[in-house]
């Protein structure tokens, strides 16, 4: 019996192979790695996206054409007004700072709902917990919007105007439900639990999208008089005035680009950024330059009041009518020349894993069917991705190297010859 040696060139495909197949893994498992760090960086909630990337509420219209009616626009909304954070930690005449949403499994029992505005409805039932969450405390009687995210169905549901009855059932002015997977609008001329006929969640500012660094959407804002008219993506107007230099309802606006926010506080800055790459969208009638967000008890009141010293003259008026694919759809077209928005630096975390434990509403834990007492964003920092890399690469090597020896003993065996 004799070994015999293969020869120079088959130990060169036996290699090439392996060091093939451990390329294969090693991008099977950085895809993963990436995708998953992407899906947890989105701005989502309970699992579920806030409607498709493709969204008009996620598009950056940072370089899109100021709207030939800009001043105009902005003058009648209030030039000299201030912008005001509407959310914030605490409490405020008894309720939560801002309009509180929770998240409840797909499990949670449906209630019925009746309206005031039946027509323009989404009839119920709707999966409303006995204790959720209302804008304002359940004592006030302001607009009491109400929010609650199905994360088994990745609906929302949304209400203005609600009240709990005894036997359990709730009424209210309006109300709408939204498929988080879809860029399904409503019908035209059609109210939601906002003027506008707009979803709400999308346009709220989060403090869980603070401590990740970024928002990646466009923020809903009030003025005090608005046009009797309305704009894509709005489906509905709630003025009798048909001034052409008030703003019509769905009108957006930015940031102007020169406007220095160096100064301003790393959470602010997140907001003002957002606000250069997506601005803010015209949902509802109500003090002029007020910017929706959702209480949380981290928030600091005293940091977000420092963005009153912007004044309604550094925004401007974008013309984004170029967007639109469907009067009927949400979908819209990419902004040209629109650059990544940039991530500020997440809080700061062990091992470069940034976890967020965070209670919406401040009065109740949302329930979620996987995680109980709050919600968890994850997301992989880049401090963490050096080291994953590294075990990615060593991984796909000694792969590669199983694969080589594999191949060569196959080759290299005993087998018969001459003796």
């Amino acid at each position: 019996m004799r070994v015999r040696l293969p020869s120079r060139r088959h130990i060169y495909r036996a290699l090439s192979l392996a060091v093939a197949l451990g390329m294969i893994v090693y991008s099977v498992i950085m895809s993963g790695m990436l995708a998953r760090a992407q899906t947890a960086g989105a701005p989502g909630l309970g699992g579920c996206p806030l409607f498709p990337a493709n969204n008009i509420w996620n598009r950056d219209i940072s370089t899109l054409p100021v709207h030939r009616n800009s001043a105009n626009f902005v003058a009648g909304i209030g030039s000299t007004g201030h912008m005001h954070a509407d959310f914030g930690s605490g409490l405020y005449a008894g309720g939560p700072i801002g309009i509180p949403y929770v998240i409840v499994p797909g499990n949670q029992p449906m209630v019925p709902v009746h309206f005031d505005y039946a027509a323009e409805s989404d009839p119920g039932p709707y999966p409303i917990p006995p204790n959720v969450p209302i804008e304002g405390g359940s004592q006030s009687n302001g607009d009491r919007h109400v929010i609650v995210v199905n994360s088994g169905t990745c609906k929302v549901y949304e209400l203005f105007s609600a009240y709990r009855q005894s036997d359990g059932s709730w009424h209210a002015g309006s109300g709408a439900v939204w498929n988080l997977n879809s860029n399904v609008l409503r019908p035209g001329t059609w109210t939601s639990a906002d003027a506008a006929g707009l979803p709400m969640l999308p346009g709220l500012v989060r403090y869980d999208e603070i401590a990740a660094g970024v928002i990646t959407h466009a923020l809903r804002f009030t003025a005090t008089r608005t046009q009797n008219t309305f704009i894509w993506p709005a489906r509905h107007q709630a003025s009798s005035n048909a001034d052409p230099n008030l703003p019509p309802m769905g009108l957006r606006l930015r940031l102007k680009a020169s406007f220095n926010i160096a100064s301003f506080p790393r959470v602010d800055q997140i907001i003002l950024t957002a606000l250069k790459h997506y601005g803010m969208i015209v949902a509802d009638n109500g003090t002029s330059w007020f910017v929706g967000g959702a209480p949380d008890s981290r928030w600091n009141n005293d940091q977000l009041g420092l963005l009153r010293g912007i004044q309604g003259s550094n925004f401007e008026v974008v013309d984004e009518s170029k967007l639109q694919i469907s009067a009927n759809s949400a979908q819209a077209a990419s902004s040209p020349g629109a650059q990544p928005t940039k991530k500020a630096a997440p809080l700061p975390t062990r091992a470069g894993i940034t976890v967020v434990m965070t209670t919406p509403n401040q009065m109740s834990a949302p329930q979620d069917d996987k995680l109980k007492g709050g919600t968890v964003n994850a997301s992989i920092s880049s401090r963490s991705m050096g080291p994953l890399l590294l075990v990615a690469g060593g991984l796909a090597v000694v792969i590669a190297g199983v694969g080589v020896w594999l191949l060569q003993k196959r080759r290299l065996g005993p087998r018969k010859g001459a003796g």
